[in-house]
């Protein structure tokens, strides 16, 4: 029986779903207005200001969901009201969502801010959307000043170069171009090259988001050309060639390029969006098979994505029947992974103790992995999805992963019923252990990771982020071919670590010594000494001699270390610099610096960066 009176309940369920609807207005009103100063920090070069942003929005939902428990129970004492009242309060939440723009994000924050009330009471009831109750189909913003999520572009009519510009120039970006015309030209060819001669179709047509997609040091242009019966995706970074003066850097035209750029491995983008579902379905007709889950999460509704991600595992485990198995390879000192072989995933328990060498807590490795998370990924780290309270059923667990489980993290298992509750656990992208991918690979495979694997550390470096441990057991293999990093319980800042050269040895008994005949502080690091777990394999040292001979000198770490400590950020490139039109073509860009010009294709005066 309710506590409340039959008469107040009702008003009372409306008044807690109208309090929970205004917390999420304003998380999403926050999380908009981070995407339109992106736009600014763009434009003036601020990269050190992108970079605080992005991580200050990634901890802004927690702090609003935190904002409106408070609230709730401070209104309402939300913890006592009892079951008649919450289901009218979700009916009534409902209700108010049939008009809204974000409704399947509003039912997500919903559903953090009942957990956080009703705490593990929220498994056996209905008081949360299981399953969206609002459709996102067909979703517009319909107010008459509003942009549209697309826009449409008739190359027949006004020409495919006029076109370009055109596209280019709506966004109303402040800097000016260096040569649009000479950019618009290389990205004419850069299609010509991937396609051939057009042949426009009677529906030739070109399709562009209507906001700009900020990450890094580049703003995104995203679209597809429709010609016919294809559909061609695109993504066009703008990038600034010198401070105050934009151009186009290349034209990504293949499926994979895009599917890179919006990788779990890259950091959320920031882009506005009014409809959000709207833009994750443009995205979907370009990337075909990426699940809602990931497009939501690159476009930074991370928690939206893990919403989804955790629907799509209740689903696959309703139509699947193999067992979870702890995960192959070499197990972790602190991490226990096992995984499902029919779900391209891993779950990662941290384990209740540590041998030695290992000294760090539960405490310091969910820092670390929350490090991660709102740092500059570079498309080198693996995203996570953190979990609390995670129900699996037992009859789906082999027994040895059981054993396992029951060995290492006791302290995270609760049984109920026919199922096991993991309190809390870690899921990501299942990748090949490099190690693996180095021993079973054939000469042209070992070649090539041990190029990424260079490639990711040198990258990790550019981004502050030393791995610590740096063994290949620690690094992964996507299915695109990239080098991931993976085991985030030894990470620093590298500006953080002290580079240092091994001393010469005193004596022949120095010399002789199977330990250190110097001292070694908690922060040091010496280049010098990886080899010896490295280079075992002759394939393995001749590719890193070809690629990375330079990886093992401390002057490459401390020169790295130096240019961070004096606040620079060096360029970064989610594709091959090679694609670069600079690179590309480099007959246009042979000539002397051509007049910079402003969003109208005039002449402009060279802008200066803005601090």
């Amino acid at each position: 029986m309710s506590q409340f009176p039959k008469l107040l309940s009702s008003q009372i369920g409306f008044d807690v779903a109208q309090t929970m609807l205004e917390g999420f207005d304003r998380h999403y009103r926050i999380f908009r207005e981070a995407a339109v100063h992106a736009k600014t920090l763009f434009e003036a070069g601020d990269w050190l200001g992108q970079q605080k942003l992005a991580r200050e929005r990634i901890t802004s939902y927690d702090e609003r969901v935190a904002e409106c428990v408070v609230l709730l129970e401070d209104e309402y004492d939300a913890e006592n009201i009892d079951d008649e009242v919450w289901q009218q309060i979700k009916l009534h939440f409902i209700g108010l969502l049939t008009r809204h723009r974000q409704p399947e994000c509003a039912e997500t924050f919903f559903n953090s801010v009942c957990c956080k009330i009703l705490h593990r009471s929220y498994f056996n009831n209905d008081f949360i959307f299981v399953r969206p109750a609002i459709s996102t189909e067909y979703i517009e913003n319909d107010e008459p000043a509003a942009k549209p999520t697309y826009r449409a572009y008739y190359p027949g009519k006004d020409g495919f170069a006029a076109t370009l510009e055109r596209i280019v120039t709506n966004f109303q970006l402040e800097p000016p171009f260096e040569d649009l015309t000479r950019d618009v030209g290389c990205v004419m060819q850069a299609i010509h090259d991937a396609f051939g001669t057009f042949e426009a179709a009677a529906n030739f047509q070109i399709h562009v988001l209507s906001s700009l997609f900020f990450r890094n040091k580049a703003a995104y242009i995203v679209g597809r050309i429709i010609n016919g019966e294809a559909v061609l995706p695109f993504a066009i970074p703008v990038r600034h060639t010198r401070p105050g003066i934009l151009a186009l850097d290349t034209a990504l035209l293949r499926r994979e390029q895009l599917l890179i750029i919006f990788s779990f491995s890259h950091s959320y983008f920031l882009v506005d969006m009014e409809v959000p579902s709207a833009y994750v379905e443009f995205l979907q007709t370009i990337m075909p098979g990426k699940p809602k889950a990931e497009i939501y999460t690159s476009v930074g509704l991370q928690k939206q994505g893990k919403n989804l991600f955790y629907r799509d595992l209740l689903h696959h485990l309703k139509h699947s029947s193999d067992p979870f198995i702890v995960a192959p390879g070499i197990k972790g000192l602190v991490m226990l992974v096992f995984t499902l072989p029919s779900f391209p995933y891993v779950f990662k328990l941290i384990k209740d103790s540590f041998p030695r060498p290992k000294e760090t807590t539960r405490e310091q490795v969910q820092q670390k992995y929350q490090l991660v998370k709102r740092h500059d990924r570079l498309g080198r780290m693996a995203d996570t999805l953190e979990y609390s309270s995670v129900a699996l059923p037992l009859s789906r667990l082999d027994d040895a992963l059981l054993r396992e489980l029951e060995k290492e993290v006791p302290s995270l298992l609760e049984y109920d019923g026919d199922s096991v509750v993991i309190r809390h656990l870690y899921i990501e992208r299942r990748m090949v252990p490099l190690n693996l991918y180095l021993q079973n690979g054939a000469d042209a495979d070992v070649d090539h990771g041990i190029k990424e694997y260079g490639n990711a550390v040198k990258e990790l470096m550019q981004a502050n982020i030393f791995p610590g441990d740096m063994l290949y057991k620690n690094f992964g293999v996507t299915r695109h071919g990239r080098v991931v990093f993976y085991d985030y319980d030894e990470i620093e800042y590298l500006t953080d670590c002290n580079v240092r050269a091994v001393p010469a040895p005193r004596n022949e008994e120095d010399e002789l010594s199977g330990e250190p005949w110097y001292g070694i502080g908690a922060h040091d690091i010496f280049p010098e000494t990886w080899g010896t777990f490295l280079l075992g394999d002759p394939r393995v040292r001749k590719s890193f001699m070809t690629h990375h001979p330079d990886f093992f000198e401390p002057a490459l770490w401390q020169t790295c270390k130096e240019y961070l400590l004096a606040g620079e950020l060096p360029d970064f490139f989610p594709y091959d610099p090679g694609m670069r039109f600079c690179n590309r073509y480099p007959e246009r860009f042979s000539v002397p610096d051509a007049q910079p010009q402003n969003a109208d294709g005039e002449p402009a005066v060279r802008a200066e960066r803005v601090a």
